[in-house]
C-alpha cells in the first residue's frame, strides 16, 4: 500500500466508521497493528488528543520512517522538509481512505461536513422554508397571531364601497407620527389612505413643547388638516393615549368631517373634565405613572410645570411591557416631552357636535399606563357604540399587537354607516 508507512500514525486520529471491514482486514494482513482504542470511543478521543498535542515520550519513540536516499542526503533544512512531506503524506492517506470508503459503499463521513451541505437534500425534500419569525423574543399570543404577508393585505377588501377610506392617526403624549409606522404600512396595503399627524411640539414638529399654552394650540395640526378637507370628505380619527383628548376637541369643532372616532386606550373624557383628572385616577390603580413622571419647569420652580418627561428607565415597564426591544429602542430616542397646559385643560363637549359622532373604544389588557380598569371606567361614564379588546397588548398596541390592531381598525372601518333617524 502506497501510504502504509504513515497509517500507524493516521489510524488513531480517524473514527472506526471511516474504514470498511475489508480495508481493516487488509491493514492486518499487511502487518499494520490496529490499536484497541480504535474501536473504543473514549480511547479514540484520548488517542486523537495525544496524536495532535501530546509530546512524544522519551521512552516511546514513534516508528522509524524510512526515507528515500534523496531526502536523507539533503542538508540544512532537511528536517523541516521531511516534516512537510510527512504532513502531505498523511493528508493524502486520509483522502485515499475516504475515497475507498465511498467506492465500497461505506456509510458515515470521516469528517463533519457543513450544516448547509448535510441538510440541503432534506430541505429540498421538505419544500421551501417558512418565512422567518419576528426578531422579537416575546411569545406570540392568539391576539397577535403570526400571519403571512398575503394574509395582511386584505385582498378582498373593497375600500371603494366604504363610508370613507381616509384614516387619520393621532399619537399620544410624548409620541409622534413615527410610532404608527407598522399600522400605516398595513392599512395602506389594505387600500386605505392614511395620514399620521405630528401634533404641535411632537415628532418632527419644530415648536418648543414648553411654550404650548392650550389644547387648541397643541391639536392645531389636526384641526388644520380637517379644515382643509373637501365638503364631502370624511375621515376616521384614531386617537391614542392623550390623543383621545385631541380628537375629542376636533370632533367638537368639525363633527361633519368625522365619520367615526376610535379611542385606542385613550383619554375618552366627558364634558368639563381634563386629561389630568383621568390620569390622577391612575394613582389609585398601580401608581406606576406618577413614579415615572419628571416635571419640567422652564419658567422657574415657582411657576406651574411646562412639560412632563417620562423617565427613560421606566418606559419599558410603563408603556412597552409587551413590545419588541427594537421598538422600545426607537421610542427611547424619539419621544419628546408632553406639554403640561393641554393636559390640565378641561374639555367643552356638546351633545350636538361631539355627541353626534360614532365612537369606538379599543381596550388594551396589559396596559400599565392606562390600566384596563380605568379604561372600562371611562367607557362606563360615556358609553361608546362598541368596545373592542386587544388581548395581550400593552399601552403601545401599534408595537406589541400591530396585526391585531390592524384587524380591529379594518373591522371598524367596514361597519356600514349608521341609519339616520327619520
Amino acid at each position: 500500500m502506497l501510504f502504509q508507512p504513515f497509517l500507524p500514525r493516521l489510524l488513531p486520529c480517524l473514527p472506526a466508521a471511516s474504514f470498511p471491514f475489508s480495508i481493516l482486514s487488509s491493514f492486518s494482513a499487511s502487518g499494520i497493528a490496529i490499536p484497541p482504542s480504535f474501536f473504543d470511543p473514549m480511547g479514540l478521543l484520548l488517542s486523537c488528543m495525544s496524536c495532535q498535542s501530546a509530546p512524544a515520550s522519551p521512552t516511546q519513540q514513534p516508528p522509524a520512517i524510512r526515507r528515500s536516499s534523496t531526502s536523507s542526503r539533503r542538508g540544512g533544512g532537511g528536517g523541516a522538509k521531511a516534516m512537510e512531506i510527512d504532513e502531505q503524506a498523511l493528508a493524502a492517506a486520509a483522502a485515499l481512505v475516504l475515497g475507498q470508503r465511498h467506492s465500497t459503499g461505506g456509510v458515515g463521513g470521516a469528517f463533519d461536513r457543513s450544516a448547509s451541505v448535510r441538510y440541503a437534500a432534506k430541505r429540498q425534500q421538505q419544500g421551501p422554508a417558512p418565512l422567518p419569525r419576528s426578531s422579537s423574543t416575546r411569545p406570540r399570543s392568539l391576539g397577535d397571531p403570526e400571519l403571512q404577508p398575503q394574509q395582511l393585505l386584505a385582498k378582498d377588501l373593497n375600500t371603494k364601497n366604504l363610508e370613507t377610506k381616509i384614516i387619520v392617526l393621532v399619537h399620544g403624549g410624548g409620541f409622534g407620527a413615527w410610532c404608527w409606522y407598522k399600522t400605516i404600512s398595513l392599512l395602506e396595503d389594505s387600500g386605505f389612505k392614511v395620514n399620521a399627524i405630528d401634533l404641535t411640539g411632537s415628532g418632527i414638529h419644530s415648536s418648543d413643547t414648553n411654550k404650548i399654552s392650550s389644547l387648541p394650540e397643541y391639536a392645531e395640526p389636526l384641526t388644520s388638516y380637517l379644515k382643509g378637507l373637501g365638503d364631502a370628505e370624511t375621515v376616521i380619527l384614531v386617537g391614542h393615549d392623550f390623543g383621545g383628548a385631541c380628537i375629542s376637541h376636533a370632533m367638537e369643532m368639525f363633527p361633519s368631517k368625522v365619520a367615526k372616532a376610535v379611542f385606542l386606550c385613550a383619554t375618552m373624557l366627558t364634558n368639563g373634565h381634563s386629561a389630568l383628572d383621568m390620569f390622577q385616577q391612575q394613582v389609585d390603580t398601580n401608581g406606576m405613572l406618577p413614579r415615572a413622571q419628571e416635571f419640567v419647569y422652564s419658567n422657574g420652580k415657582d411657576r406651574p410645570p411646562t412639560a412632563i418627561n417620562i423617565d427613560k428607565a421606566s418606559i419599558r415597564d410603563l408603556l412597552f411591557n409587551q413590545s419588541p426591544s427594537k421598538d422600545v429602542s426607537l421610542a427611547s430616542v424619539s419621544m419628546r416631552p408632553i406639554p403640561f397646559a393641554p393636559v390640565m385643560e378641561k374639555l367643552v363637549l356638546t351633545e350636538e357636535n361631539y355627541g353626534s359622532v360614532r365612537r369606538f373604544f379599543v381596550e388594551t389588557t396589559e396596559d400599565n399606563a392606562i390600566p384596563l380598569s380605568l379604561q372600562q371606567s371611562m367607557c362606563a361614564n360615556s358609553p361608546p357604540e362598541k368596545v373592542l379588546r386587544l388581548k395581550g397588548s400593552d399601552h403601545a398596541p401599534f408595537f406589541s399587537r400591530p396585526q391585531a390592531l390592524h384587524k380591529t381598525l379594518v373591522e371598524i372601518a367596514t361597519l356600514p354607516p349608521a341609519a339616520k333617524a327619520s
